[in-house]
């Protein structure tokens, strides 16, 4: 249990607002090997922390983030939504899963990893989302560390695995069991999954033999683990 990597889903969401800094520190106070965070692009092109396409559901904001610029976003936000930069800073010498939501285009996907070159991060720093943006991940940096988000027990086309190249295979929590983990391993990858609240599910994992688990009670995982 000890080998398996606990990561913080959106930081530490039952304690803090979610892809907060207050969120993020919390996460790695309680213990997180690391914290996933939800990169989108503001109407200026900041890369800042935010899952959903609006900020209505954190923020009761109706306006589309692709509309507001970072500074509208900060005002709106009273700065509660951190740019990629500001959370990078504060969860030095930790590692981030950066998560790319919403399909976003090359471009987006660019300008992401070139906040996370511009910060010194690329070594800490590693990617999941869909196929179509971890190709354009790849392509924007050869060597970048990608967790292949994967929602089917059909596995992935070898072509589509040698074009992406991951290290991981980021599966939801429910499709996994021992014989998927196994296969995987075969094939060469780590097993990630998301996200699994409860100690039962969790449990279930460890004994599957997952490689990292990325869920939003960090604490209750991080005590199961030293269990």
């Amino acid at each position: 249990m000890q080998n398996v990597t606990a990561v913080a889903h959106r930081g530490d969401p039952y304690r803090a607002r979610e892809n907060t800094i207050d969120s993020l520190r919390s996460a790695l106070e309680q213990g997180a090997d690391a914290v996933e965070i939800d990169v989108r692009l503001t109407r200026d092109g900041v890369p800042v922390l935010l899952h959903d396409a609006t900020l209505k559901r954190l923020w009761e904001q109706e306006r589309p983030l692709s509309a507001l610029s970072a500074a509208e976003v900060r005002g709106l936000t009273e700065g509660g939504v951190p740019t990629l930069a500001e959370a990078l800073a504060v969860t030095e010498g930790s590692r981030v899963m950066i998560d790319l939501p919403g399909s976003p285009d090359e471009r987006a996907v660019r300008r992401v990893v070139d906040v996370v070159r511009e910060c010194g991060a690329q070594e800490r720093v590693y990617y999941c989302a869909d196929a179509q943006a971890m190709l354009a991940v790849r392509a924007a940096d050869p060597s970048a560390e990608i967790a292949l988000t994967w929602k089917s027990v059909a596995p992935p086309r070898p072509a589509l695995l040698a074009a992406v190249r991951p290290r991981w295979l980021n599966y939801r929590f429910t499709l996994v069991d021992r014989k998927l983990t196994a296969q995987v391993h075969r094939d060469g990858h780590l097993m990630s999954v998301w996200t699994p609240d409860t100690v039962r599910a969790m449990r279930r994992l460890l004994d599957a033999g997952v490689d990292s688990i990325t869920t939003n009670r960090i604490d209750a995982l991080c005590a199961l683990r030293k269990g």
